[in-house]
């Protein structure tokens, strides 16, 4: 649980990040409120992914800065947790799922000590809240895709972070899995973590987050979800391509119309 007077959980002043000599998300100006689950969403190639990585220091930054409780990443790097992009991982690399948990435990510990009875406890708990406690000793080679999927989430909660940065969690997995995702999702909210997540299916972004961070190279929109979500916003992210997503836009053209007549 953060203090309710310490730093935002996030804070991002003129962040520019660059791929050899073009700028690939520049000018990022953002101040993330504690105890939300927010989503980013936006095109392929928005730099999505780019600005998560950015703020985990994974990627170079040509100018800007980025905090984290008021701090570095360095002075602060056990209050964040990170679940990447399934496909960056490799996963016939031969280790078990507990050991893959217990990963998430190295921060706290050093590189010199070793996992003890008390990080295993945690471990299983872990595995236990993505109902994953019953596969500890199977290689992870061996799990479905939305198994592997929450094999991760339970690392991240393994960290015991406050602030979490998910990168596509929902891609490739069943409707069972991504409802158990949101569940967890949803109690990290309520104990009061922050979470980012990059998610790319716009009619379920909006009931799955509190807030919506809209980027196309640059930050589009960010703020409450009811006041992002809109035909406005989105067409200014997503230009002719929201042409395409016929649910969202046909939905939204049918609540505008619903608003202006109850006006």
């Amino acid at each position: 649980m953060t203090a309710a007077n310490e730093p935002a959980p996030l804070e991002i002043h003129d962040l520019t990040v660059a791929s050899d000599t073009q700028p690939v998300r520049w000018g990022v100006d953002l101040e993330v409120p504690a105890g939300q689950l927010i989503g980013i969403s936006g095109p392929n190639g928005a730099g999505k992914s780019t600005l998560i990585k950015a703020c985990m220091g994974l990627l170079p930054t040509q100018s800007g800065w980025v905090k984290i409780f008021g701090q570095s990443l360095k002075s602060a790097p056990t209050r964040v947790g990170y679940v990447p992009q399934r496909e960056s991982v490799d996963w016939d690399f031969p280790v078990s799922v507990m050991d893959v948990v217990l990963m998430g435990r190295y921060g706290r510990l050093g590189l010199m000590r070793r996992p003890g009875r008390a990080d295993r406890e945690i471990a299983r708990e872990c595995l236990d809240r993505v109902k994953l406690l019953p596969y500890a000793n199977r290689q992870i080679s061996n799990l479905s895709g939305g198994q592997q999927q929450r094999v991760f989430l339970a690392r991240a909660l393994a960290q015991q972070a406050d602030l979490y940065f998910m990168d596509e969690p929902f891609a490739g997995v069943d409707a069972a899995t991504e409802s158990a995702i949101v569940t967890v999702l949803e109690e990290l909210r309520d104990q009061g973590k922050t979470l980012l997540v990059v998610h790319h299916d716009l009619p379920t972004a909006r009931s799955y987050f509190d807030s919506l961070l809209l980027l196309n190279m640059n930050v589009v929109a960010f703020g409450p979800t009811e006041k992002v979500f809109n035909a406005e916003t989105l067409q200014k992210t997503y230009g002719g391509r929201l042409t395409i997503l016929s649910e969202v836009a046909s939905t939204l053209a049918a609540e505008e119309e619903g608003n202006a007549i109850r006006r």
